[in-house]
């Protein structure tokens, strides 16, 4: 359970660097500690339901542009969690970019928190 927490707030901290650095994406004005949360455990959720479907949908494209599509399905998955939740994308080219910043924050910040 406390992995799961800490998933939680790995991608809550995530997306809050994220609107922080990138002005695409940002969370709505009035947005509260409990719209963040919400936004990382969509992002989490997200991430751990609909993002190996659509990468398994997009497998041909995958292949055929070694892998590059990923950051594409990254964006749609970013956009998706923006339709649902508090956190505001400016548009898919936002989304894009701000999937590739999300991941690489991700990267640094597990990283930074591993055991």
């Amino acid at each position: 359970m406390r992995s799961l927490f800490a998933r939680l707030l790995l991608n809550t901290v995530a997306l809050w660097f994220l609107t922080l650095l990138y002005p695409g994406v940002y969370f709505r004005a009035g947005a509260g500690l409990l719209d963040y949360l919400v936004a990382g455990a969509v992002w989490g959720l997200a991430n751990a339901l609909v993002r190996p479907v659509l990468l398994f949908l997009t497998l041909p494209l995958n292949l055929l542009t070694l892998g590059l599509f990923t950051l594409v399905v990254n964006g749609l998955v970013l956009f998706l969690v923006a339709a649902v939740t508090p956190l505001e994308v400016t548009g898919f080219g936002a989304a894009l970019v701000g999937a590739l910043v999300l991941s690489l924050v991700s990267l640094v910040l597990s990283w930074a928190l591993r055991d």
